[in-house]
């Protein structure tokens, strides 16, 4: 049985309202990136409706071949894709480099392209969340790699493929490849990866990375990069932390970029500096690290900053990618940027110029006791935009247990810890995160609704324990320690770290209260919160189903939501394996179906061969000790 921690982790009559909608040509490109139309993660289709969505049922199901492989990391494996809907096919990538299309209307296989990554290595993720596609204005329509589908891999690659064969692209790079470690001064992997698809600029192909931040101070530099699409050739770098004080690196951009191409700009989500727990070697407040920051696309020249985490030291990186949205202000529409983090707050910015549009002010903050460090004394916080998460603190008083001897447990566990709520600094006796660092909104990011300007987000709310050890101690306590622990080395500061997440009895009940996972909508135009529900039912076996039955408790979540024109909102991202469908205006679930695994991904959505058709990528998650499998199921109304 998965420990609740692991997650840390139709028919329809032809005159049916609501299921007409103008036919789709085969080769519209109708979810085009990651995100979808307008990095946004919302469909203008109309065929699933709140009328007709409890009728749709399973219209074809495809198998990556991805299992079976022997790998080493296997434990590790995740199945995070959205496809790309891209000149009528489908395109997605596996977390160990297959790249394939697919007809979008059968599901059949049009090609399939193996990277050829070394199983048996070692990586910190095994994971891919999808490719990214790009034509080539300059040439003719059927020539070879006129259209492109691109992807990175997580061992530091970036690949160029025909979109229409799947071949390398002989031109771009070393025969279709560039290879990202070099000159990143990173070893390559597993220090150096690539877990999220590029964004395509122009003609300009751009790529963060995945970094092992937490192993040692100066991990490498988090640089973004952008290439020449047709030959691979580097065009720009920024890097987040150059210039910077002490001894540092990372601040690494590894989830999704989004792009105002009008605009000529690129939004990246940064990530923290290392080592995660312990700044010592890096004062000040680390510029640039925990930000989104806006990069003028073309030449890579910054265009403005905006920190959500001073000098991190609880690994909070901007998990999320920023979204593009729309804001009323003053009788006109600003151009936005929505960037949800893990700490619960939600920034919305001026997409030109990064100020806030809604008010932020920076609130005194613990001061850290551990010898040789200083926290940040404030930090930003977003009091008039909804809280979506709590943030502590958790105390013998404010644990919670079905039982009492489960609240007896946690009060013990607790009372010997360090918790004055969010940004209480990790400490040798052992400090309570609380958002913890998985919490909060992660990589599956929020979907918007422009119509009805709400922001749609799911959240994980865990807390976990941090405690830094002197190095003296570091290897016995590792030697010595459970697989409740997890380690990081943070080689080069007097402490490594351990950490546990979340902070559970033995049986594995969260001493926080539930909801552990909630979907909810927040406003935009007002900044009022519109809905918030749980989301998420215990996996089978686990012990509190007997109190919670049947009703949905909330467990972490990851992956995130869509939204579609007709008023619904489709999300997975829970332990249960269920595709759920929601009321965008109320947060009430119309239907649920039950997937072969659970659906650690976002959904997409496309309208083929007359159809709409909704696809989740279900196998399943190896660290969340979920079973594992490699299944892409699509779901339509019947003929």
């Amino acid at each position: 049985m998965p420990r609740l921690a692991a997650a840390v982790l139709a028919l329809c009559a032809a005159g049916c309202a609501g299921t007409s909608a103008p036919a789709a040509r085969a080769d519209d490109d109708q979810w085009p990136a990651y995100a979808g139309p307008a990095g946004a993660r919302s469909s203008p289709l109309e065929q699933v409706s709140a009328a007709n969505v409890g009728q749709l049922q399973v219209a074809w199901t495809y198998h990556t071949g991805e299992l079976g492989q022997d790998a080493r990391d296997g434990e590790k494996l995740t199945f995070e894709a959205t496809p790309v809907h891209f000149d009528g096919r489908l395109y997605l990538a596996t977390a160990y480099g297959r790249i394939v299309a697919l007809d979008p209307a059968t599901g059949g296989e049009i090609w399939r392209f193996d990277a050829g990554i070394d199983r048996a290595a070692r990586y910190s993720e095994v994971t891919s969340r999808g490719v990214s596609a790009w034509r080539d204005s300059s040439a003719a329509p059927e020539a070879p790699c006129a259209r492109r589908i691109f992807a990175g891999t997580i061992d530091a690659r970036l690949l160029a493929l025909d979109a229409a064969t799947g071949t390398p692209c002989a031109a771009f790079g070393d025969r279709g490849t560039v290879h990202l470690a070099a000159g990143a001064g990173t070893e390559g992997p597993p220090d150096y990866q690539v877990t999220s698809p590029p964004a395509i600029v122009g003609d300009l192909v751009i790529t963060g990375s995945s970094i092992g931040d937490n192993w040692h101070a100066d991990t490498g530099s988090g640089v973004v990069r952008a290439f020449d699409a047709r030959t691979g050739a580097e065009r720009w770098r920024w890097s987040p932390l150059a210039g910077q004080e002490g001894k540092t690196g990372a601040g690494n951009a590894w989830s999704v970029f989004n792009v105002d191409a009008a605009r000529d700009l690129v939004f990246v989500p940064t990530g923290s500096p290392s080592p995660d727990f312990f700044g010592g070697l890096r004062p000040g407040a680390n510029a640039h690290a925990n930000s989104v920051v806006a990069l003028r696309a073309s030449t890579g020249a910054l265009v403005w900053s905006f920190q959500t985490v001073h000098h991190d030291l609880w690994d909070y990186d901007l998990a999320a990618q920023p979204v593009l949205v729309d804001v009323p202000r003053d009788g006109r529409v600003v151009a936005a940027i929505a960037q949800p983090t893990k700490t619960g707050w939600l920034f919305v910015l001026d997409r030109e110029t990064g100020t806030p549009l809604f008010d932020v002010e920076e609130r005194t903050a613990p001061a850290s006791d551990v010898p040789g460090d200083a926290a940040w004394p404030t930090q930003p916080a977003s009091p008039k935009l909804p809280l979506l998460m709590p943030q502590g603190p958790l105390t013998p008083d404010t644990v919670w247990g079905p039982t009492t001897a489960d609240r007896e447990e946690c009060r013990g566990i607790v009372a010997k810890l360090r918790s004055q709520g969010i940004f209480t600094p990790p400490s040798l006796q052992g400090t309570i995160m609380y958002p913890g660092n998985g919490s909060g909104t992660n990589w599956g990011s929020a979907a918007y609704a422009s119509g009805e300007r709400l922001l749609v987000l799911n959240t994980s709310r865990l807390a976990t324990l941090v405690q830094l050890l002197p190095r003296a101690a570091y290897d016995r306590e590792r030697t010595a320690a459970s697989d409740d622990w997890e380690f990081g080395s943070q080689r080069e500061t007097p402490f490594g770290m351990r950490r546990m997440d979340p902070i559970e009895t033995a049986r594995g009940i969260p001493c926080n209260p539930p909801p552990w996972g909630t979907l909810a909508a927040v406003n935009l135009a007002t900044g009022a919160p519109a809905w918030e529900v749980p989301l998420g039912h215990l996996p089978e076996g686990h012990p509190l189903m007997a109190i919670a039955g049947p009703s949905p408790i909330g467990t972490p979540t990851s992956g995130g939501p869509i939204v579609t024109a007709s008023g619904l909102v489709f999300i997975a991202a829970t332990m249960d394996q269920r595709l759920r469908a929601f009321e965008l205006t109320t947060g009430r679930e119309l239907w649920h179906a039950v997937l072969p695994y659970a659906g650690i991904a976002t959904p997409m959505t496309y309208q083929a061969d007359g159809r709409q058709f909704i696809v989740i990528a279900a196998g399943g998650h190896g660290k969340a000790e979920l079973p594992i499998g490699d299944a892409v199921v699509a779901f339509a109304l019947p003929r």
